[in-house]
C-alpha cells in the first residue's frame, strides 16, 4: 500500500445545520450545529483512510479555530502533519432548507499568505512525502498563494518520485490547463469548470472526454478527469478514454462528494489498481457521500455497496 499525503493549505471548520426555510430579513431558527474538520485535502484523507489506506493530512492551522479543527482530527484518529498558518483558520457554513430541500453553502476566504509562508510550506511538504508516495493537493488556495503553486509543488517533489493529484478551481485550474512543466499525474475538475475552460458546451460524455484529451495533449497532466455529476465521470490518459456511471441515489447533501471521489481514486492507485478501476471506486465514493446529510462522508461499506453500479468502460468515439 503506497502512502498518501493530502495537502490542505486553507482548511476550514465545517459547520452545518437545518432550518425550516431560508428567507431574507428574518431570524432563522436552526437545528443544533454539527462541526466537522473540512477543507479538500482533509476530506480526501478521511475517505482514503476509511477505505483502508495509509493516509496523512498536511494542514496549515492557526488560532482557536485551528485548535478546534486539530482536536477534531485527533478524535477521528487521522494522522496529521501540522504547519503554522499565518492567521486564524476559517469556518464554513452549510444550511439545509427543509422546505425546499436546497442547501446554502457559505465559504470564507481564509488568512493571507506571504511568499515566505509559501516557501515554508513547500519545504515542509517535501520533508513529509515518502519516496514514491501519492500526494493530493485539493481545495482552494489561501489568499496570497500564487497560481503556480501546483507546478512548484511538482518541481519540489520531483526527486521524491511522487505522483501528484490536483483538484482545484479558478485561476489555479486555468493556469494548469494551459500546460505546465512539470505537470501533475492527475488533474480533476467538474463539468462546469471544464466548459468554462473549453469555451463551449460539453453536452455528452464523449464531449467531456474529448476535451480532457485536449488537456492531456497540452501538458496539463498525465491524466485528466472531468466529473459530470449524476452523469458520472470521464478520464483521458495514456490508456485512452474511460467513463464511469454515478450510482442512482437520492442526494441529501453534495458537500464532500468531489473530495470523496478524489480520496477513493487515490486509494485505488495506492492499492495498485489500474486507473479505470480507481475511477470507478471514486464514482462509488462520491455517490455514497451524496446520500449522507450535512458534511458527513461515505463509509467503506457504503462505497463497496455502490461499486458494482459504477463500472468503468472505454469511450471509443470522442467528440471533437
Amino acid at each position: 500500500m503506497t502512502d498518501i499525503l493530502t495537502i490542505t493549505l486553507n482548511p476550514a471548520l465545517d459547520l452545518s445545520t437545518t432550518t425550516d426555510r431560508v428567507v431574507p430579513g428574518l431570524k432563522l431558527r436552526c437545528d443544533p450545529v454539527a462541526a466537522d474538520p473540512g477543507g479538500g485535502g482533509i476530506n480526501v484523507a478521511r475517505v482514503a483512510a476509511e477505505l483502508g489506506g495509509s493516509a496523512r493530512a498536511f494542514v496549515a492551522l492557526g488560532g482557536p479555530t485551528g485548535e478546534r479543527l486539530a482536536a477534531a482530527l485527533e478524535d477521528l484518529g487521522l494522522p496529521m502533519v501540522r504547519m503554522q498558518s499565518p492567521g486564524e483558520t476559517r469556518e464554513s457554513l452549510a444550511v439545509h432548507d427543509r422546505a425546499t430541500g436546497g442547501q446554502f453553502r457559505f465559504v470564507m476566504p481564509g488568512p493571507d499568505w506571504t511568499p515566505n509562508d509559501v516557501d515554508e510550506a513547500l519545504r515542509a511538504i517535501a520533508c513529509a512525502v515518502p519516496p514514491g508516495g501519492i500526494v493530493v493537493l485539493s481545495g482552494s488556495q489561501p489568499p496570497g498563494v500564487p497560481v503556480e503553486f501546483p507546478t512548484r509543488l511538482c518541481a519540489a517533489l520531483a526527486e521524491r518520485g511522487a505522483r501528484i493529484i490536483v483538484d482545484t478551481s479558478g485561476p489555479v485550474l486555468a493556469r494548469l490547463a494551459q500546460g505546465t512543466d512539470p505537470a501533475p499525474a492527475v488533474l480533476r475538475m467538474d463539468s462546469a469548470e471544464a466548459e468554462e475552460l473549453a469555451g463551449r458546451d460539453l453536452v455528452s460524455r464523449a464531449d467531456s472526454a474529448g476535451f480532457a484529451a485536449e488537456l492531456v495533449a497540452r501538458g496539463a497532466a498525465e491524466r485528466v478527469i472531468v466529473a459530470r455529476g449524476p452523469d458520472g465521470s470521464v478520464m483521458a490518459g495514456p490508456d485512452g478514454l474511460w467513463q464511469v456511471d454515478a450510482a442512482n441515489v437520492t442526494v441529501l447533501s453534495a458537500v464532500g462528494a468531489g473530495d470523496s471521489f478524489v480520496g477513493a481514486f487515490a486509494f485505488g492507485l495506492a492499492e495498485g489498481r489500474p486507473a479505470p478501476e480507481a475511477l470507478a471506486l471514486g464514482a462509488a465514493a462520491a455517490s455514497a457521500t451524496c446520500t449522507t446529510p450535512g458534511t458527513q462522508l461515505c463509509t467503506r461499506d457504503m462505497v463497496l455497496d455502490m461499486l458494482p453500479g459504477c463500472g468503468a468502460s472505454r469511450i471509443t468515439s470522442p467528440s471533437g
